[in-house]
């Protein structure tokens, strides 16, 4: 994971909507979020139709509800798998801005990072002081 940087030096600005928060450490480095994933081979042949109808349905709109509430008010630009996987149903599809759907892609990447690591556990054996 890349350094920490607040948001006027990132080169990825935050979105407006969430004036508050800093931008995506780890995303400043300039590499390709694809480099080295199979994803794009297994998109459908038909995804940049799948991808016009998307946006037209979601209004061209950014469709992220925030924890905090409201809506994202920028314009939609990424078409969003919701459930992660290879389900490419209206259904599961949404519409993000470029930064919403950077955040959630960094989530999901550090969640399945998380979920690979090597688990090691401390030993239990007691303190030398409290056995009998």
């Amino acid at each position: 994971m890349g350094a920490w940087r607040s948001p006027e030096f990132s080169r990825r600005a935050p979105c407006p909507r969430m004036s508050g928060l800093y931008g995506m450490p780890g995303l400043e480095g300039g590499g390709m979020a694809w480099e080295g994933s199979t994803r794009r081979s297994r998109l459908p042949k038909n995804w940049a139709q799948i991808c016009k109808r998307i946006k037209r349905r979601d209004g061209y709109r950014c469709t992220n509800i925030f924890e905090v509430g409201g809506r994202c008010t920028q314009a939609g630009t990424d078409v969003d798998h919701i459930i992660p996987g290879d389900d490419h149903s209206d259904d599961n599809l949404r519409l993000l801005c470029s930064w919403c759907h950077a955040r959630k892609s960094g989530q999901e990447g550090a969640a399945a990072r998380h979920s690979n690591r090597v688990q090691t556990q401390r030993p239990t054996t007691p303190h030398p002081a409290l056995e009998d």
